[in-house]
């Protein structure tokens, strides 16, 4: 197998985590996204959505985007468990991981895509060029800053964001907090169990790759 990388993006890290929690050695080939690698003729006969990450598989299949990368792998790699175990938590657990998507990935990217100089006409992944808009910066820090404070409850009541154990939905999460220090969004003084959650995934072993 072959997982298409680049080492500065968030959504790429996200299964870089995924992949090291579950002890996996997978050969990586580094796209250099700031040089529009992705655009190229030759990345877009790999993936014509022009993003990372992308699994390869031996056979040639090339499997884009994190959740469906997630699901084959621990499909095919089942321990240690991160999606799930019965119907039951599987459900729980994709509904959280759900969450930390809508609620933070896409409010720190709407305001980062629309506020940086680098993604000028990029406002929106994928192969086609879309202005930036400004309203949308302010709302997507707006939106992230109510992430924090609504992941710090959350945790006021859980030890990981899906129940008592790890799972791809602190992945997610873990990643997101990170990703929201681009718009210098930290984790405020009176978030003490954002702040306990946090340093306690951060130091696991799966989160220095």
């Amino acid at each position: 197998m072959k997982f298409y990388d680049c080492s500065t993006a968030p959504s790429p890290r996200r299964v870089r985590i995924f992949i090291a929690e579950k002890g996996l050695e997978i050969e990586t080939v580094e796209v250099d996204l700031r040089n529009g690698e992705h655009l190229s003729d030759s990345f877009r006969k790999i993936n014509p959505h022009c993003t990372v990450p992308v699994l390869e598989l031996d056979d040639g299949t090339a499997i884009a985007e994190i959740p469906p990368i997630c699901h084959y792998l621990e499909e095919v790699h089942p321990e240690p468990n991160l999606m799930g175990a019965d119907p039951k938590e599987r459900a729980l657990i994709a509904m959280w991981d759900r969450y930390m998507e809508l609620d933070g990935v896409m409010a720190v990217g709407e305001a980062l895509r629309n506020r940086a100089k680098g993604m000028r006409d990029r406002a929106l992944t994928g192969p086609v060029s879309y202005e930036q808009i400004p309203e949308l910066a302010e709302r997507g820090r707006m939106r992230a800053e109510r992430f924090f404070a609504d992941l710090d409850a959350r945790l006021g009541e859980s030890d990981y964001v899906a129940g008592r154990r790890y799972s791809v939905a602190d992945i997610t999460a873990f990643v997101t907090v990170e990703f929201a220090g681009w718009l210098k969004i930290t984790i405020a003084d009176d978030q003490e169990n954002l702040r306990r959650w946090y340093d306690m995934v951060a130091g696991r072993p799966g989160c220095q790759v």
